[in-house]
């Protein structure tokens, strides 16, 4: 459990990025988990978007919430299996800058307390492309409670001691690289 510090809450912009050949707005249930947990949290929902398994698609829309300023973190669910269809990480991966291994790997720990060993079987991750946080959780309404209300909102929250992501943004937007 996080220690809370006496810093103020910062609402943060965040798009929702559905990837699913059969879901649609009304029967999104983990998109529609996300976006309730970022509002009742205090977040933006900046856009919500359904995109089938598409590499290229999801490529297009994910660099364009990378490069439009009003967005500061991405958060997807679908596509992290292991089928053919799973194609998320494979498409969103290199658009990252830095990795954030901490994530999957702290994702399957927790989810291995209620699933087990099937854990296994997702691959949940997060990274930066370039100044925008970008999670991807698998596609199950339990996987993205799991993912958001023990990892991602803490880490949004610039209240979560010792540490959060949304205090290292302006790092992550300023500092120069090294020479």
């Amino acid at each position: 459990m996080s220690k809370k510090s006496k810093g103020p809450f910062i609402p943060l912009n965040v798009a929702v990025l559905t990837v699913s050949d059969s879901r649609t707005r009304d029967n999104d249930t983990s998109g529609d988990l996300v976006q309730e947990r970022l509002a009742t949290a205090g977040h933006r929902v900046a856009a919500r978007v359904i995109l089938k398994d598409d590499v290229d698609k999801l490529r297009e829309q994910v660099r364009a919430w990378v490069v439009d300023k009003n967005v500061d973190a991405v958060i997807s669910t679908g596509g992290t299996g292991l089928t053919k269809r799973d194609i998320t990480p494979e498409a969103i991966a290199p658009l990252l800058t830095k990795l954030i291994p901490g994530f999957g790997e702290l994702f399957r720990w927790l989810s291995y307390e209620e699933i087990g060993t099937s854990t296994i079987e997702s691959r949940a991750f997060a990274g930066v492309a370039d100044t925008t946080l970008i999670f991807c959780l698998p596609g199950s309404t339990g996987a993205c409670r799991l993912g958001m209300d023990k990892i991602i909102l803490p880490q949004l929250n610039a209240t979560t001691a010792p540490c959060n992501l949304t205090e290292m943004l302006p790092r992550i937007r300023h500092d120069p690289p090294p020479k």
